[in-house]
């Protein structure tokens, strides 16, 4: 079957979260993902352990499969030369390089765009390429912190939280992937390319969605509510006899059906619950009568009791329960891939499911520089024969990364 992306190239100069996990969605439904390395010394998240398998910390693991890597040192001639080459022969570039590094080696868009006027470029950066915050380098955390979200994270009565994963480098790479697919096909109307650039700041603001609505439309300062919903109640975490739950009864149906299973019909035509709006107007009142109730029974007897009125509920699992659910499996939300160095290891699966062009796990993440030869033999001939081998090694280099973090 052919890939979405089969005969696609993306030459990807990035490293941490956001740009990889950009260029492994693109890798993952077919194009050929060419990872450009420092020597030595490679993407930072290489070292970004424990655990590790096979020299290759789990970080880097787990956002890099169905890429070849090659070491190329951009301060030495022949390091320039060969990128100026393969962008001629590449769709995609997709770089997070500080303002301005590329364009001083010669490698900017203004200057490998003349040479390929189809070339589809991607910057991704912390704050944008304008604007007085364009020289700072992006990190997710400071991204969550900058852009409101840890103002929502968190217990009412407690300190700003960040959430627990790199929520902001990672939806920076997927908007990243969505504007590459978007100009590709520009491309197929226009005959040309272009250059796009997102920020993890922009990310962020983008996608507080209703949230960010309830301020710009309504003028309401959202507020820290630990687990409880801006906009709905009851839709939040209740404790039972053991252990917590998450339970969202967001209409009145549910509302209705809730009532029901927990045996206070009475409820539902109590004035202060009646409709969504008085419920959030007595938010306190109806939380402390529900955690009264679900306190009598174990968590696991209320989900299913719920769920089988039509009740949304859902036990809060840990990692390793989450990835051995039925569902996931049934889903094959986690793969196995043979590494070179580590053996068999385990990746998340595919989110998405392609019913004619399916994603597939091509290769494992790369070792560093595994495919320098073959890449650059494959693609550009006899061109290294025109360099001394001390002109093709160079050093490791210093360029400053931006928009993607730690």
């Amino acid at each position: 079957m052919t890939a979405p992306f089969e005969g696609i190239r993306v030459l990807d100069l990035t490293r941490a979260l956001a740009g990889p996990y950009c260029t492994m969605m693109l890798g993952d439904m077919g194009a050929d993902v060419i990872k450009v390395e420092r020597p030595g010394k490679g993407d930072d998240s290489r070292s970004w352990g424990p655990p590790f398998a096979g020299g290759e910390s789990a970080y880097y693991l787990s956002i890099n499969r169905n890429k070849r890597s090659i070491e190329l040192d951009l301060k030495t001639g022949f390091g320039r030369e060969a990128l100026r080459k393969l962008a001629v022969v590449s769709d995609v570039v997709v770089e997070n390089y500080k303002t301005g590094s590329l364009e001083k080696l010669g490698l900017g868009y203004d200057q490998l765009g003349q040479l390929n006027p189809r070339l589809v470029w991607a910057s991704i950066t912390g704050y944008g390429p304008t604007g007085p915050d364009a020289d700072r380098p992006g990190y997710d955390f400071m991204a969550q912190a900058e852009g409101g979200l840890m103002s929502l994270n968190g217990p009412p009565d407690g300190e700003p939280a960040r959430v627990g994963v790199p929520i902001v480098d990672i939806t920076a790479g997927m908007f990243a992937a969505f504007a590459v697919a978007a100009a590709l096909r520009a491309r197929e109307l226009t005959g040309r390319g272009q250059r796009v650039d997102l920020s993890l700041l922009e990310t962020q603001l983008a996608w507080l969605a209703n949230v960010g609505s309830n301020y710009l439309v309504g003028g309401q300062e959202p507020r820290r509510l630990g687990n409880a919903h801006p906009n709905i109640a009851p839709y939040a975490t209740f404790r039972a006899r053991d252990r917590h739950f998450a339970l969202a009864a967001a209409n009145q149906a549910q509302w209705g059906a809730l009532c029901a299973v927990i045996g206070r019909e009475e409820l539902r035509d109590d004035p202060r619950f009646a409709a969504n709006v008085e419920r959030m107007e007595n938010l306190a009142d109806l939380t402390r009568i529900l955690n009264e109730v679900f306190a009598t029974r174990d968590a696991t007897k209320w989900i299913e009791t719920l769920n089988g009125a039509g009740v949304p509920c859902a036990p809060i699992n840990t990692v390793p329960e989450a990835f051995s659910l039925p569902q996931a499996a049934a889903r094959e939300m986690v793969l196995e891939v043979e590494h070179p160095t580590a053996g068999s290891i385990k990746l998340a699966g595919f989110p998405f499911k392609f019913s004619d062009t399916p994603a597939t796990i091509r290769r494992p993440p790369p070792l560093l520089g595994q495919h320098t030869e073959q890449v650059l033999s494959e693609l550009l001939g006899d061109f290294q024969q025109d360099w001394q081998p001390s002109e093709r090694r160079g050093g490791s280099s210093n360029l400053r990364m931006r928009g993607g973090s730690r």
